[in-house]
């Protein structure tokens, strides 16, 4: 998912976010982005499978998707690297997450004002 492409979901998402606010539910959307090679295809045999991707860098976005509060966007380090300048990221303290011997450096993402 391209950060472009997560913050033209967020923008598309609030109006009937807020229309489901209004009405008592209480739904929030967080995404987690990360930047490297995974395996990528078809799992499961001729009759029944699934497309899915596998590799660090699926768990690495899982578990910053886990992370992002309602309305948030969490990219990995190398991720945030290759941002075009029009982004502005905002540093967030070391994350330590399941599968991950050491802390993961991750950014919080907005679009540039």
């Amino acid at each position: 998912m391209s950060a472009k492409f997560a913050l033209a979901v967020f923008e598309a998402c609030a109006l009937p976010l807020e229309r489901w606010r209004r009405e008592g539910l209480q739904l929030h959307i967080g995404c987690g982005m990360a930047y490297g090679y995974a395996t990528i295809g078809a799992i499961g045999f001729r009759d029944r499978y699934d497309y899915g991707v596998v590799g660090t860098v699926a768990n690495l976005a899982s578990r910053l998707c886990g992370e992002a509060g309602g309305g948030e966007i969490i990219v990995s380090a190398r991720a945030a690297a290759e941002l075009p300048e029009s982004f502005r990221t905002e540093p967030l303290g070391p994350l330590t997450l399941k599968g991950f011997r050491d802390p993961v450096k991750a950014f919080r993402l907005s679009a540039a004002e």
